[in-house]
């Protein structure tokens, strides 16, 4: 809906900010869930969470979003991690005792690399504001899918019941100016594109693609 009434992350909190949503679930087979969602344009982006006591929109200055706790509980819990930094740290633990550094990234030490929603956040704010990457649109693209895959989940690690697993079944991002989506999926790496132009965007009939499964491995000999 959003995205069809609006060209701008100005436009979308205006819109939000005239909108209730309401406690009806869509199906019996797909009951209400504890959705949070982050929009985003080139000047930033902004979480709108919908709780018991109405729809509050916040200003999101790193840029991510996972699920629970509340977006303000994530955002603070970012204060425990202030010391972390991609430099090595200068030894701080007392005058006259000599520490080593003894590896390369200990300025990322204590970095959180647990599968909670909360640490996946702070870890994903952490790389994502520290990440680099140059202005060309391949290399771009491969810096967001290493940022993400920072923190994926891989199968095992997280049970479910009935002997399931949580993974991240896929990651995609758009090229909102050319209309190029990318994803990889679970089973594989190899980045795969879409381009909407390449369709036609007048047309009524709908164009779908089944997700590239398998991994795509380059032999080179």
């Amino acid at each position: 809906w959003l995205l069809g009434s609006c060209a701008t992350l100005a436009e979308a909190r205006t819109l939000l900010e005239k909108t209730n949503i309401v406690n009806i679930p869509f199906s019996d087979q797909l009951p209400l869930a504890q959705l949070h969602w982050l929009i985003a344009d080139k000047t930033g982006s902004i979480v709108v969470e919908s709780t018991a006591d109405g729809l509050h929109i916040y200003d999101d200055p790193v840029g991510v979003l996972t699920n629970n706790p509340p977006f303000p509980q994530q955002l603070f819990a970012l204060n425990n991690y202030r010391a972390l930094s991609p430099r090595t740290p200068a030894s701080t633990f007392a005058e006259g005792l000599d520490l080593t550094a003894y590896s390369r990234g200990l300025g990322g030490l204590g970095l959180p690399g647990d599968l909670s929603s909360q640490s996946r956040f702070v870890r994903a704010a952490f790389v994502r504001m520290n990440a680099k990457s140059g202005s060309g649109e391949a290399e771009s693209v491969n810096q967001f899918f290493h940022i993400l895959h920072s923190v994926e989940q891989q199968r095992g690690c997280c049970e479910l019941d009935g002997g399931k697993y949580e993974i991240t079944l896929y990651t995609s991002c758009c090229n909102a100016d050319k209309g190029i989506y990318y994803y990889t999926t679970y089973g594989n790496h190899q980045i795969t594109a879409v381009d909407m132009h390449r369709e036609n965007l007048d047309g009524t009939k709908l164009t779908r693609y089944p997700l590239v499964q398998g991994e795509q491995i380059a032999l080179q000999n």
